[in-house]
């Protein structure tokens, strides 16, 4: 099959979040099971200088964008057999420090950006000389393809497209603008209805996508059921129902050559389920790393977007009662300046306890995923989250909050004790987290209870050959629709 996934990032060339990580796993997967898979995405700031095999293709585009026209370039790189990523050079779109914002303010522009980016995905599907089986969309950044796709087909000549499969990665991220954006799509006034792109006298540009994509996905089987509902729905639940029998949930899978605690390049010291001792070395590193006292205490660890949807507030105030006991805290993120501040007050008052550091470091992600006891993960909602199956797989015992994709893939004592490799509570509230923290504070006590519990995580499987045979069924489905 030949599939032909769009996203507005692709690990390594562009990452913000699990999007990018997906994308780019999913895509390898398909190819070394004997897919044809090519991705499209836009060429960001820098990527030319650092992959220098990336090379300009013989295509250009000019698009219509409202009463303009813009000018693009084709550029690819074949990665391995069956797997080309396509990048769109639009320089005054894309050549810019950031991918969507920048000093934590969204580009103006963004209506421009990414409505332009989903008429040259749906252009490249439509006029390059291999065919596409099936079109997967991701997020908002690509919610009018399957629109553009339907109209070219109605009114433009296009016989017989592809169909569409939109995944939904965070229902909250849904590209609204004023009506005027609609312009730029240069559709109908057809589909700027209530049906369709309208939206509170707006336009939303995932909306669009729901109303017309083919079949949907989102990235793990509990968050498709929570987005049904009014509490987790965002505004689109209504629709969704409407919708639920094209929808299904795949829990993301991870990236096992990425994230192997037995070959990372990023680690003092390699270890296994069987052999944990290089475990215990790579904590102590990250503690000198880090500034932190090197000794024998609990060390927990948070990587993330500082935001109200990661359990940021309650995380802060868990950790304010909790620094009194005998741990330690290291954290990796940035995002809302509130929360930068918190976290900085945080460790100039235990100075011996908690380290921060803003930003996004990959080498040092791995380093506290590998390093840490225990890893914090008290999301308000998490549509998959990756992090915690990171931690799994490298011995580090989750404490998340039972919501979306952390309660589908940790197992807590309370549900099966053979099978427990992690730590889960239900309440969204600073003292539900700190109960959580005093779980794990006695669950170090018991050294072969912790040793059970991390053998458990690192022999889960989380895979992309055990998920990407759940996407090839959603697009043989999407093929017959």
């Amino acid at each position: 099959m030949n599939i032909l996934l769009a996203s507005s990032e692709v690990y390594p060339y562009s990452k913000t979040g699990g999007l990018a990580d997906m994308v780019g796993a999913l895509a390898k997967t398909l190819a070394r099971t004997g897919h044809e898979a090519r991705m499209v995405t836009p060429l960001y700031r820098g990527l030319l200088e650092q992959y220098p095999a990336i090379r300009r293709v013989d295509w250009w585009m000019e698009l219509p964008l409202g009463s303009k026209r813009v000018q693009a370039e084709l550029y690819s790189l074949e990665i391995e057999k069956n797997l080309t990523v396509y990048f769109i050079r639009q320089p005054g779109f894309f050549e810019r420090s950031g991918i969507y914002l920048e000093n934590n303010v969204s580009y103006t522009d963004n209506d421009e950006r990414f409505i332009f980016f989903s008429k040259c995905v749906a252009h490249l599907a439509r006029y390059l000389s291999w065919r596409p089986d099936v079109i997967h969309i991701h997020d908002w950044q690509t919610g009018f393809v399957p629109a553009l796709i339907q109209n070219q087909e109605k009114n433009e000549g296009w016989g017989n497209p592809p169909p569409t499969c939109l995944t939904i990665h965070n229902l909250a991220y849904q590209g609204v603008f004023p009506a005027s954006s609609f312009g730029l799509t240069n559709l109908p006034l057809e589909y700027n209805t209530l049906d369709i792109s309208e939206y509170y006298g707006r336009i939303n540009c995932l909306k669009t996508g729901v109303a017309l994509a083919d079949v949907m996905t989102t990235v793990s089987p509990r968050y498709a059921r929570e987005i049904l509902t009014e509490e987790y729905g965002c505004g689109l639940d209504g629709m969704l129902r409407k919708r639920q029998s094209r929808l299904s949930g795949i829990l993301n899978g991870v990236d096992y050559e990425e994230w192997n605690a037995m070959t990372d390049p990023h680690l003092r010291a390699p270890y296994s389920a069987e052999k944990l001792s290089g475990k215990k070395i790579n904590k102590a590193e990250l503690q000198t790393e880090l500034g932190l006292t090197v000794s024998d205490v609990p060390l927990f660890g948070t990587i993330t977007r500082l935001a109200e949807q990661k359990g940021m507030d309650i995380q802060l105030a868990a950790l304010e009662e909790m620094l009194n006991a005998d741990m330690q805290f290291v954290l990796l993120g940035s995002g809302s300046p509130a929360y930068e501040q918190g976290y900085r007050e945080l460790s100039r008052r235990f100075p011996s306890k908690v380290s921060v550091r803003f930003g996004y470091h990959e080498g040092l992600s791995h380093r506290i995923e590998a390093g840490c006891d225990f890893y914090l993960m008290p999301s308000r909602y998490e549509p998959s989250g990756l992090n915690q199956m990171y931690s799994l797989h490298y011995g580090t015992v989750p404490i998340v909050r039972a919501t979306g994709g952390l309660d589908d893939s940790v197992v807590d004592f309370m549900e099966n004790k053979t099978r427990a490799n992690g730590i889960k509570f239900s309440d969204y509230s600073a003292r539900a987290l700190a109960k959580g923290i005093r779980k794990a504070l006695a669950l170090y006590e018991q050294p072969e209870l912790l040793r059970r519990c991390r053998k458990n995580g690192m022999k889960t499987d989380f895979s992309w050959n055990r998920t990407v045979g759940e996407y090839l069924k959603v697009y043989e489905a999407a093929k017959e629709v």
